[in-house]
């Protein structure tokens, strides 16, 4: 059978397809309609068990990457549409591209940036906030372990702020790395419907100052910008809170 097509995507239709265990992709960058799709294994990263290897966490700690949130999500959405090796063609179609902009001027879609020392973006990812669930969309880098150093920031922000679930969408060798493994549709939905219900606060590591977690927190203004958080208190997060 093939996936339902729609060439309406809002940012409510999105959140009602989370919610319910979907998401959306399309057939290329070029097309005009997404299909929602519901893996019959589903990746997810568990945040307790994040393996650091040893590399990452130096590299982490040489600050050889200024990490921010939230600071260039339309040029990490641009990066993750980008060709990269063993790819060619993109998901992120227009269609999809504008609704989760959308989304993140509601505060309900964020990114984490690697920036390199001459100040242009290395890597990064971004995602969907709900409850106490984030769901990583894409992730993209430009120099060696930015993505990874991005996708460390990122995990220890979700322990930080009291996040249940990371979903992964599907299980690569990649995240399998770091800890990611593979839940069936009926041990995902479990997970994904205690997590909806958690008060969980994407910006506990800048003191909760927005209240953002919880469901029924106002959304944060789109031009909040908060500080770099350094790789030496990443690493001190993950490694305290293992």
């Amino acid at each position: 059978m093939s996936p339902p097509l729609t060439t309406r995507l809002d940012p409510e239709i999105l959140l009602r397809a989370y919610a319910s265990g979907i998401f959306p992709m399309a057939d290329s960058a070029g097309s005009a309609e997404v299909f929602w799709v519901e893996p019959r294994r589903r990746g997810v990263l568990p945040l307790a068990d994040f393996h650091l290897a040893r590399s990452l966490a130096k590299t982490l700690k040489s600050e050889r990457f200024t990490l921010t949130v939230d600071r260039a999500f339309d040029a990490v959405l641009a990066g993750c549409a980008e060709p990269a090796p063993g790819r060619t063609e993109t998901w992120i179609n227009p269609l999809i591209a504008d609704a989760y902009r959308a989304l993140h001027q509601r505060g309900q879609a964020h990114s984490i940036e690697a920036w390199a020392e001459d100040g242009s973006l290395a890597g990064g990812l971004y995602g969907v906030r709900l409850g106490g669930a984030f769901f990583g969309e894409s992730m993209f880098t430009r120099a060696r372990d930015a993505s990874k150093a991005a996708l460390a920031a990122l995990v220890a922000r979700l322990r930080v702020g009291g996040f249940t679930l990371l979903d992964t969408q599907f299980l690569t060798e990649h995240l399998a790395s770091f800890g990611g493994r593979e839940l069936t549709v009926r041990a995902y939905r479990a997970q994904l419907g205690a997590a909806l219900t958690v008060p969980a606060d994407f910006f506990a590591l800048e003191g909760g100052a927005t209240a953002l977690g919880t469901a029924a927190a106002p959304p944060r203004a789109p031009d909040t910008v908060f500080g770099p958080v350094s790789g030496k208190r990443i690493v001190q997060l993950l490694t305290q809170m293992s």
